[in-house]
């Protein structure tokens, strides 16, 4: 099952999110489920970077372990942006979530 963390601030912003472990829906290379959260996860940050200049704090493995955060000094227009990506990754997350929720858990931490 992959794990996904989101942490959020005081204020409800997106703090950070770590994914961990595999889905297991299919064998390696046919994984729809990995897939798609890995497109979702990897286009936010890509997204992030290219229309704000913000660059995460990123550490990723092969082992299926992604964990990105938020730098905490951002000017409050960058963050509003920086936070619309953030919380579009996340519906498109949860509806993966709904959809294969066998092979996939959202949790929140504050």
């Amino acid at each position: 099952m992959i794990h996904v963390n989101l942490k959020r601030t005081e204020s409800g912003n997106i703090q950070s999110f770590t994914l961990s472990g595999h889905a297991l829906f299919a064998n390696h290379g046919n994984d729809i489920v990995c897939a798609g959260v890995s497109a979702v996860s990897i286009g936010a940050i890509n997204s992030i970077m290219a229309l704000t200049g913000v660059t995460p704090e990123i550490e990723q493995s092969d082992s299926g372990f992604l964990q990105c955060v938020i730098p905490d000094d951002l000017k409050e227009e960058t963050q509003e942006k920086v936070q619309l990506l953030l919380e579009g990754m996340l519906v498109s997350l949860q509806t993966i979530e709904r959809d294969y929720g066998d092979h996939i858990k959202i949790t929140f931490k504050k």
